[in-house]
C-alpha cells in the first residue's frame, strides 16, 4: 500500500506540531452508545487482555509502534501512535502520534532509544480509563489516559523496561505489570513485579522480585488466566544462546505471582484466549523448531494450543499449521507462520479466536512474480472442540477488498491483534506491516483494521493507515512493528 504525501514543508509542519504537542493520551469523551458501552464492559473469553480504551467511550484504542522511526535528528528514537475507535471503527481522524520530544513525557529522544518497541494498556491507577506503558531507551514510561484531556505522563518506577506485560496476578481488581531483569547477577535473571494501583508518579502500590533459573532475561513474556481461577497466569519465555529454553508458568495467587514456576514447552511467541469455551484460559504457542533458535526464520512454522486447566496448560494439546485441514495456505520453509498471536473472539459466538500473523509468506503477484515476504494473516476459529483450521480465513494485501498491493519485504502481519474498536462485541483485527513502503520513503510501515463480524473477519469497512495519515515521521518508520498488548 502506498500513501498520498502532502508536500514537504507542510507534512514537516503537521508533524512537529503533532509530536512536539504537549500530552494529553485521551482527548474529552463523547457519550458512548448504551450498547457499546457495555460491550466493552463485557468481558471477552477468558484468558483475553482487556481492551484498550483511554477515554472510556467504549471503543477499543489502536496502540501501533513506531521504533524505527527518526524524531528530532536522533534516528531510532522511535514514536506511538494511537488510533481512536468509533462505532465505525478505527477513526484515523481521531489520533495521536506520542514521543520522547512531546511535551509532558519525561526525557529526550535518544537515537536508538527504540520507544515503543513495548506497549502494553491497561487501567494502571483504577480510574476506569486504560493507561499506556512504554519502552524506550532502558527505561519504562507511562502515559495516562483520561475523560478530560488531562492524562500526563511519568517515568515508571522501578524497571529499566525490557520485556513488559501485564496482568491482575493477585485478584484484586487492579492492573500489574511485570517485566524482566538481570537478576542476582549470578546464574539466573529475573522477574520484577509491580502490584497496583500506581500513583500518577508512576510508582506501584508494592513490588516483588522473581528469579528464574535461566541465565538470561526472557525472551517473551505473556499473561492471561490459564487456571480458571480469577488471577492472571505468566508465561515467561527463554533461550540461551542459539537454543531455546523451557518456557515457564507463574501461576497468580491471592498474593500474586508465585515464587517458583512450573516447566512447560519451549516457545518462540505465545498469546492467551479460551478457544473452546470451557472457563480456563488457553496457551496458544510457536513452538522452536527442534529447540534451535536460529533455526527459526527457516522455520514453515507451527501453532500449538496447550489447553487449560485448574493446574494450568495440561497435557491435551492441538497443532496446527497451514498443511491442516482448513488452513488457508501451504507451509513453505521460511513462512514463520505463528510468528505474532493474539486472541480475541472475532464473530461473537463466545469462542476465543486466534489471528496468527505469516509475515515471511511468499505471495505471487498478478504478473507471476515472486513477492518474497510480503506476510499474510490467517485466523484460527475457536469451537466446542477448541481451535481448528474449520471455517480459517486468510488476508494479505491481495485479497480483495484490502486495501494497497502486496510487496515483497512488506512483512504483513509481523504484529497482530484483535480488539473491538467499533463496541460490537466482536473483536477486530489490526494488523502491522513495518516494511511497507510509502509514496516515496522506504519501510514507513503501516497498519490495517479490519473489522470482526458473524462469519468472521470482514473487508466491509477496512481501514489502513500509515505514518503520513497521521502526521507521524514517515522514512524508515517500520510503523506496525508491534501493538499494545
Amino acid at each position: 500500500m502506498r500513501h498520498r504525501s502532502t508536500p514537504t514543508a507542510a507534512r514537516c509542519a503537521v508533524v512537529a506540531a503533532l509530536i512536539t504537542a504537549p500530552l494529553a493520551l485521551a482527548a474529552p469523551a463523547t457519550a458512548a452508545p448504551a450498547d457499546a458501552a457495555a460491550a466493552a464492559a463485557a468481558k471477552g473469553p477468558a484468558g483475553t487482555a482487556p481492551q484498550a480504551d483511554f477515554n472510556h467511550d467504549g471503543y477499543a484504542d489502536i496502540v501501533a509502534g513506531a521504533p524505527e522511526a527518526t524524531v528530532g535528528g536522533k534516528a531510532k528514537a522511535g514514536y506511538v501512535t494511537v488510533v481512536y475507535g468509533s462505532a465505525s471503527g478505527a477513526a484515523t481522524g481521531k489520533h495521536q502520534v506520542i514521543s520522547l520530544a512531546t511535551p509532558g513525557v519525561p526525557g529526550d529522544p535518544g537515537e536508538n532509544n527504540r520507544f515503543g518497541d513495548r506497549t502494553v494498556a491497561r487501567d494502571l491507577d483504577g480510574d476506569g480509563t486504560s493507561d499506556l506503558a512504554v519502552n524506550g531507551g532502558g527505561k519504562a514510561y507511562v502515559l495516562w489516559g483520561s475523560t478530560d484531556g488531562k492524562g500526563g505522563a511519568a517515568t515508571l518506577q522501578g524497571t529499566d523496561g525490557g520485556n513488559l506485560t501485564a496482568g491482575d496476578f493477585d485478584g484484586d481488581g487492579h492492573a500489574d505489570l511485570v517485566s524482566d531483569t538481570d537478576g542476582d547477577g549470578t546464574e539466573s535473571s529475573g522477574l520484577h513485579v509491580m502490584y497496583g494501583p500506581f500513583t500518577r508518579a508512576g510508582a506501584p502500590a508494592r513490588t516483588a522480585d522473581l528469579l528464574t533459573d535461566h541465565l538470561f532475561r526472557s525472551s517473551e513474556l505473556v499473561a492471561g488466566d490459564l487456571t480458571g481461577d480469577g488471577r492472571d497466569d505468566l508465561v515467561s519465555m527463554h533461550e540461551f544462546e542459539e537454543r531455546s529454553e523451557s518456557s515457564e508458568l507463574w501461576k497468580g495467587g491471592k498474593d500474586g505471582l508465585a515464587t517458583t514456576s512450573t516447566a512447560l514447552p519451549d516457545a518462540a511467541s505465545a498469546t492467551v484466549g479460551d478457544v473452546d469455551k470451557d472457563g480456563y484460559g488457553d496457551l496458544i504457542y510457536r513452538p522452536v523448531p527442534g529447540g534451535v533458535v536460529e533455526d527459526l526464520p527457516y522455520d514453515k512454522g507451527t501453532v500449538k494450543v496447550a489447553y487449560g486447566s485448574p493446574d494450568g496448560p495440561g497435557k491435551r494439546t492441538t497443532t496446527l499449521t497451514q498443511d491442516s485441514a482448513g488452513v488457508p495456505g501451504a507451509g513453505e520453509e521460511g513462512d514463520q507462520f505463528g510468528y505474532s498471536l493474539s486472541a480475541g473472539d472475532v464473530n461473537g459466538d463466545g469462542y476465543a479466536d486466534v489471528a496468527v500473523g505469516v509475515p515471511y509468506e511468499d505471495l505471487t503477484s498478478a504478473s507471476g512474480a515472486n513477492l518474497k515476504d510480503a506476510g499474510s494473516t490467517v485466523l484460527l476459529k475457536g469451537g466446542k472442540g477448541g481451535l481448528t483450521g474449520t471455517g480459517a480465513q486468510s488476508f494479505h494485501q491481495d485479497t480483495a477488498g484490502v486495501p494497497g498491493v502486496a510487496e515483497a519485504g512488506d512483512r504483513f502481519g509481523e504484529a497482530v491483534s484483535l480488539l473491538d474498536t467499533d463496541g460490537d462485541g466482536k473483536a477486530d483485527l489490526a494488523a502491522g506491516a513495518p516494511g511497507e513502503d510509502g509514496t516515496t520513503p522506504k519501510n514507513t510501515g503501516a497498519v490495517w483494521a479490519l473489522r470482526g463480524a458473524t462469519t468472521g473477519l470482514t473487508t466491509k469497512g477496512v481501514v489502513s493507515y500509515g505514518p503520513g495519515a497521521l502526521g507521524g515521521p514517515e522514512a524508515g518508520a517500520a510503523l506496525g512493528s508491534g501493538f499494545a498488548r
